[in-house]
């Protein structure tokens, strides 16, 4: 595969932008080698700069549930982009995507927008703790809510114990503030809550995490943190960035049949374009300016192309169900085909679904938490990773990563996926 004009312009981006990169993940530090510099897309396909076309199971990080280039989208997009790109103004358009969300989704009453899943996420734990008066907030380790300080905190050496910066930059005073527990941990959380009686504002969670692979909630865990949060007046948080409208058009709430407080979203609801959202029940949400006394504001909140975009790709998803059905099958015939070649190959793995998110970690043991995934961050991935891309198939350049699937996946795509991975694990042994 030829990659020199892929290796020359990040030689050329390494002197002018830190690391070469405009996010960490894609400088491709924990696969090694150098990036690949994109060029198009369209389905289910990105090509480089060298020409080379790439199976894609990234998706833009989840949001092409339609693929790359989806012709509505596009098409709404041309259209509205003629009348201006931004008013800093309101618009018809937020109401309208605020409504189809405020429809479909259970427990939200009114939407906020923002600009991106960040934004989104450092503005709900504020709301939580302006609507609460407490100061406290409650997040698992390897769930990630994006960069704000309050989110880059490693965990302490027990339950009990508070976090520190994980970042420089993030003050010792926002760390004390953020609590660390284990994903599917449900009695840790318990003694935190305990340990910390009366001061926790809100518990953020992905309530399907994608940022440490795809990992699962195990029974009852879940349903504990909305009764913990019930009793004790917790906000409880879903981050939906990832699971929002991919796991089914009501998203992990209605997939799994629970309801959080408040919900945060991404670039789904821009069918890729940066845009956020957070949303939630009335007596929450009316306590954000200019209702409420807790502020939050943005020039390019509702933008109108990002607007037109999401209401677009959500409206079709709505209007055709099936997608998510097709969407289930395609990623569960990946899952039985490496789970039918795996066996053969002496490798450590398991491997973890859920609907169009998939993970394949190289470890024997079950993956259900941050510490267990790290096991299957290792040199296997790096060298499946490598010989999957030499043969057209872009996963996500880390072991923490789920893969995201796309609409427009075929069965030749998926043939050429699994081949692809026979002849790398055959490399690897």
């Amino acid at each position: 595969m030829n990659t020199t004009r892929s290796k020359s312009l990040f030689q050329t981006a390494s002197k002018y932008i830190p690391g070469g990169v405009n996010s960490p993940v894609r400088a491709f530090k924990s696969v090694g080698g150098d990036p690949i510099f994109i060029q198009k897309a369209k389905g289910a396909y990105m090509y480089d700069e060298d020409g080379n076309r790439f199976i894609d199971y990234i998706a833009s990080w989840g949001p092409m549930i339609m693929g790359h280039a989806f012709e509505p989208v596009v098409k709404a997009i041309q259209e509205r982009v003629e009348n201006s790109t931004s008013f800093g103004a309101p618009t018809e358009l937020e109401i309208q995507l605020a409504q189809l969300i405020c429809e479909s989704i259970p427990n939200v009453d009114r939407v906020r927008m923002v600009n991106s899943g960040t934004e989104a996420t450092m503005s709900a734990i504020r709301l939580a703790r302006g609507f609460t008066g407490k100061e406290k907030v409650i997040k698992f380790a390897g769930c990630y809510h994006g960069h704000g300080d309050s989110f880059l905190i490693k965990a302490g050496s027990g339950a009990v114990t508070l976090g520190h910066p994980s970042s420089p930059g993030v003050t010792k005073g926002t760390a004390k503030d953020t609590l660390l527990a284990e994903y599917n941990d449900l009695l840790g959380v318990k003694e935190l809550v305990e340990a910390n009686k009366g001061e926790i504002a809100a518990l953020i969670i992905e309530p399907i995490p994608g940022n440490m692979g795809c990992i699962l909630p195990e029974e009852g865990f879940l349903e504990g943190l909305r009764e913990i949060c019930t009793q004790e007046n917790i906000i409880l948080i879903f981050d939906e960035v990832m699971t929002g409208f991919r796991l089914g058009f009501g998203g992990a709430q209605q997939a799994l049949g629970i309801e959080a407080d408040l919900v945060t979203y991404g670039k789904v609801i821009g069918a890729g374009m940066p845009v956020g959202a957070y949303a939630g029940r009335e007596d929450i949400m009316e306590f954000i300016a200019p209702n409420g006394p807790v502020y939050q504001a943005g020039t390019l909140s509702g933008n109108p192309i990002a607007m037109v975009a999401g209401l677009t790709l959500l409206q079709y998803l709505k209007d055709h169900p099936q997608v998510y059905d097709e969407l289930d099958q395609k990623c569960h015939t990946i899952q039985n085909g490496l789970e039918s070649i795996l066996p053969e190959t002496g490798l450590p793995w398991t491997i973890n679904r859920k609907g169009s998110m998939i993970s394949l970690h190289f470890t024997n043991e079950s993956v259900r938490d941050f510490d267990s995934a790290g096991k299957g961050a290792n040199e296997h991935f790096k060298k499946f990773f490598h010989g999957m891309l030499k043969r057209g198939v872009y996963l996500p350049p880390s072991a923490y990563e789920s893969w995201f699937l796309s609409h427009p996946l075929s069965k030749e795509d998926i043939e050429h996926t699994l081949e692809s991975a026979r002849l790398t694990f055959r490399e690897m042994q």
